[in-house]
């Protein structure tokens, strides 16, 4: 066989293995037969709990399209969940109290400048270096910001009693992967350098993240391992990214769910990658082709109506079989970033509550 030959075949081989993550093949691929086909529609509003719904229907009346119909601008610019929660509140005549927290803005460096970071410290936690959670949002890599998953970082640290150091990250399309978990490590590794500056306890470390921030907080232990340093004591991880294929059962029946649908995770992967191969990285294959021996005890946390289930799922179950210490948790009638919304949706609250009631234990181990 001839050299031309075995790259060709090579090739062919690594396209087909990254078509379940590419855009253009998400078009044209065949549904697999699936026990939860008869949800393919997705159903959002009618599988929603009624506070779920309320956030929903909201979104609907402020104007939020599906994201995979935007071009980047007009997706990070429309409505999101967090704006519709707000509006939520204005309309029922709610306040809810502002959390006992303070903020501070900073920068922390990267490769090629800065990135922000913002600061959350609680102000009745008493004296002496406080434990610290990294934080990092969601977005699949592409939209939102701190500002947007701001009320995760205030509940947590009001409920932990631990500072939260919230990061932001450069963005694809005008940064492709790995970017973004390049500068979610330098944060973390500038956190442990600066934690004592801001009364932050650096031997007491932990890492949480949402959708793509979950992806993220999971590659950062991961690197925190192999590069042997100061590893987190504890990783909560919610509905992250786990993994690259979209054919999942999850993906099957909440292929049109709101506000996280298949055609959007596409979409944020058509931005992100880039090139083809990149799709078959253990950063972004963490069920399939990532090490996990050796990571912190962990937190999964998955709502009922997202693509991203399945990968949680699969997440809590190759953290185990690595002989990882995980819980796992799913809850029913709420969709993706259902996290950040204890103001108006209750499952939130309880989810907030039972992650910080993991975090605090950790915590209280060193």
């Amino acid at each position: 066989m001839t050299f031309s030959m075995k790259t060709s075949i090579l090739a062919a081989q690594l396209m087909a293995g990254v078509a379940l993550f590419s855009s253009a093949a998400f078009a044209q691929e065949q549904q697999k037969p699936n026990p939860l086909a008869e949800t393919a529609d997705s159903g959002t509003m009618k599988r929603a709990d009624k506070d779920m719904a309320v956030v929903l229907k909201k979104m609907q009346e402020l104007g939020t399209k599906p994201i995979d119909s935007r071009s980047v601008a007009e997706a990070r610019t429309q409505p999101s969940p967090a704006d519709a929660v707000k509006a939520v509140l204005k309309d029922e005549g709610k306040t809810v109290p502002m959390p006992a927290v303070k903020t501070q803005d900073m920068t922390y460096p990267i490769a090629d400048g800065t990135q922000p970071l913002r600061i959350y410290t609680p102000e009745n936690a008493g004296s002496g270096p406080l434990p610290v959670i990294v934080y990092y949002h969601g977005g699949g890599w592409v939209i939102a910001d701190i500002n947007t998953y701001e009320s995760s970082a205030l509940a947590l640290a009001e409920k932990t009693k631990a500072i939260v150091v919230s990061v932001e990250y450069r963005h694809g399309p005008e940064a492709k992967f790995p970017a973004a978990h390049q500068d979610a490590f330098a944060a973390y590794k500038w956190v442990i350098d600066n934690a004592k500056t801001f009364g932050g306890d650096p031997a007491k470390l932990a890492v949480v993240g949402e959708s793509a921030g979950g992806n993220l907080a999971a590659n950062v232990a991961i690197m925190a391992r192999d590069q042997k340093i100061e590893a987190p004591l504890h990783m909560v991880l919610v509905y992250p990214v786990a993994g690259t294929d979209m054919n999942t059962a999850s993906y099957i029946a909440n292929q049109n769910a709101s506000p996280l649908s298949k055609g959007a995770m596409a979409w944020f992967v058509d931005k992100i990658l880039a090139k083809p191969e990149d799709a078959m990285d253990p950063m972004l294959n963490l069920t399939t082709k990532a090490d996990l021996k050796g990571l912190p005890p962990a937190t999964v946390i998955t709502a009922e109506i997202d693509p991203l289930n399945s990968d949680g799922v699969m997440m809590a179950d190759k953290l185990k079989e690595a002989g990882v210490k995980t819980t796992y948790k799913n809850y029913m009638g709420v969709t993706h970033e259902f996290f950040g919304m204890d103001a108006v949706v209750a499952n939130a609250k309880q989810a907030q509550d039972f992650a910080a009631s993991d975090l605090k234990a950790a915590f209280d181990t060193k």
